[in-house]
């Protein structure tokens, strides 16, 4: 992930006590596989994908290009997997040497865009959801209002799609020494090539050049003890875990930090949502107060707006528009550097900066707006419950959702809707330097690849992360080794103190209750818990009923 949800203080005291959120930090496996290129004490690094779950292609490609760098250094990456899905065999795929078990499998899915609809469960419950939108293309709650995907959706989806499975082939054929094709082969004639090897997917993989070798754990383990040694305290081979390396490069990174002349990093990860947010959401108030600590402070000399964001709030986004052009007001340059995904409110809140730098695969645009407002008085009629009253006033009960839709109500949300789209392609207009015409010709909704924004104009280049600070530091006349500093929400004293304490605490329980919390863990909780976050986002979007600036585009 972008940045790791939740507030500091759980985030730590869970890891203490075993209990960890399952989500890692881009940043620091791409800072540790480059501090440790240049670390004469590693000789390797191993990857276990096995767990890995997640991330976009653009996120991917950041790591790989760590991966990159590290091998430059002469030293070898050794991946090992018992059964690699896409995400996992990418990185695996920028390894020197790659081990499947005897036993795994290779499963290169290609991607999708599936989503559930609810239109005949709201029926059934008599509710009724009233959509408004601008755009041919915003199908962010068609999902309540459809059974299936509408045409415009499927024409805009497959697009994306298509451009990210191109990608995919491309980067993983030339990390392999293989062509497109032959993984376009692969996912199209896995099932026969199964077949002619008598269901042995790790054969069919090792045929197809996807490996280097099949091998148990025990024999992948001599492999790496052959390039780090044996460890002489027991474990099998001489290692550090990621994490600890990461810990300790942290705190040196504290003792050398960057003064004047630096890039300042600020990551707008997750959801856009009104008011003060904790890290994986990014709020109005919250995210605002980051960019203006950056404004204030003498040393940051330009911002990098790290973005991983659907969208969200119409309003939220507003405020940190704001908040960007009083940076570049004050004379500091920003460059919006997108990840996965940056689309809709995310792309709003990049639209002001002074440069957009994408990934060829960053899900971007979605300019559009809607709002979902539900009506229950079917549902209560059904249990014998009616509403009635009087008002002083033609509004007075409109917003009543136990009432039929009002007229009134009606043509408030439409119009709020439509204003919002206006501002949308005016925020937009001003910082891309287009028409509003030209605008709108790309926008109504529609889904890009950063390939496809580039070409209309909605991304000023194609890059990574460290591009968008070489642009940073290039705009604000900064020279070569200048320092970068992210800018996060700091703990106060108090908050400290009560986070070592819970630490301390955390870690004798997690002695004794670590082992058993890890076999509570399973399928069926996934399966709930990815169920939760779909209703939860659905009831989100009703209880909201303000516009939106919000996609659910993905790639599965």
């Amino acid at each position: 992930v972008e940045q790791r949800s939740g507030d500091p203080i759980t985030i730590a005291f869970n890891e203490a006590r075993g209990a960890g959120s399952g989500e890692t930090l881009l940043w620091d496996l791409t800072d540790a596989l480059r501090a440790a290129a240049e670390d004469r004490r590693v000789a390797a690094v191993v990857l276990q994908l096995d767990s890995l779950t997640g991330a976009g292609l653009p996120t991917l490609e950041e790591v790989a290009a760590a991966m990159s760098d590290f091998r430059a250094s002469g030293k070898k990456i050794i991946a090992f997997g018992t059964a690699m899905s896409r995400s996992q065999y990418f990185l695996a795929a920028h390894a020197d040497e790659v081990y499947l078990d005897p036993m795994g499998e290779v499963l290169i899915e290609g991607y999708g865009q599936y989503r559930m609809y609810y239109k005949d469960l709201l029926d059934k419950l008599a509710v009724d959801i009233h959509l408004f939108r601008t755009g041919d293309y915003k199908s962010a709650a068609e999902d309540l209002v459809r059974r299936d995907m509408s045409p415009e959706d499927r024409e805009a989806s497959l697009a994306y799609l298509k451009a990210l499975w191109e990608s995919y082939k491309e980067k993983v054929a030339a990390a392999r020494g293989l062509t497109p094709e032959a993984i376009e082969q692969y996912a199209n004639g896995f099932v026969e090539a199964l077949r002619r090897h008598q269901g042995n997917a790790a054969q069919v993989a090792l045929e197809a050049g996807l490996v280097t070798g099949l091998k148990t754990r025990p024999e992948v383990v001599d492999r790496i003890a052959e390039l780090a040694g044996r460890d002489p305290r027991g474990h099998e081979f001489s290692r550090i875990e990621y994490k600890d390396y990461v810990t300790v490069r942290k705190a040196a990174q504290r003792i050398a930090a960057p003064g004047k002349g630096s890039i300042g990093v600020v990551v707008a990860s997750g959801e856009i949502a009104d008011g003060e947010q904790p890290p994986g959401t990014i709020g109005g108030a919250s995210t605002s107060r980051l960019l203006r600590e950056a404004r204030e402070d003498d040393d940051i000399a330009a911002v990098v707006l790290r973005i991983d964001s659907p969208g969200g709030s119409a309003l939220a986004s507003e405020v940190i528009h704001r908040e960007i052009e009083a940076l570049k007001a004050a004379g500091k340059p920003v460059v919006a550097s997108m990840g996965d995904l940056a689309a809709s409110g995310g792309y709003y809140i990049a639209a002001p900066a002074n440069r957009i730098v994408a990934s060829a695969s960053t899900i971007t645009g979605s300019i559009g707006v809607f709002a979902a407002i539900p009506t229950f008085d079917r549902t209560l009629g059904k249990v014998g419950v009616n509403v009635d009253g009087v008002g002083t006033t033609e509004l007075s009960g409109v917003m009543r959702l136990d009432r039929p839709m009002d007229p009134q109500l009606r043509d408030y949300a439409q119009l709020s809707v439509q204003h919002i789209y206006d501002v949308f392609l005016a925020r937009v207009s001003e910082g891309r330097g287009k028409s509003r015409d030209d605008v709108h010709a790309v926008a109504q909704g529609r889904v890009w690849v950063g390939r496809d924004a580039l070409e209309h104009g909605l991304v000023d280049t194609l890059g990574s992360y460290q591009d968008a600070l070489d642009a940073a530091a290039g705009l604000a006349g900064l020279a070569e080794g200048y320092g970068v500093r992210r800018i996060e929400p700091r703990l106060s004293w108090a908050e400290q103190l009560a986070l070592q304490l819970r630490i301390g605490a955390a870690r004798i329980a997690g002695k004794v209750l670590g082992p058993a919390m890890q076999q509570a863990k399973g399928a069926p909780g996934n399966l709930l818990a990815l169920l939760q976050q779909k209703f939860a986002r659905m009831q989100a979007l009703l209880a909201e009923g303000r516009p939106q600036l919000h996609c659910l585009c993905s790639a599965e």
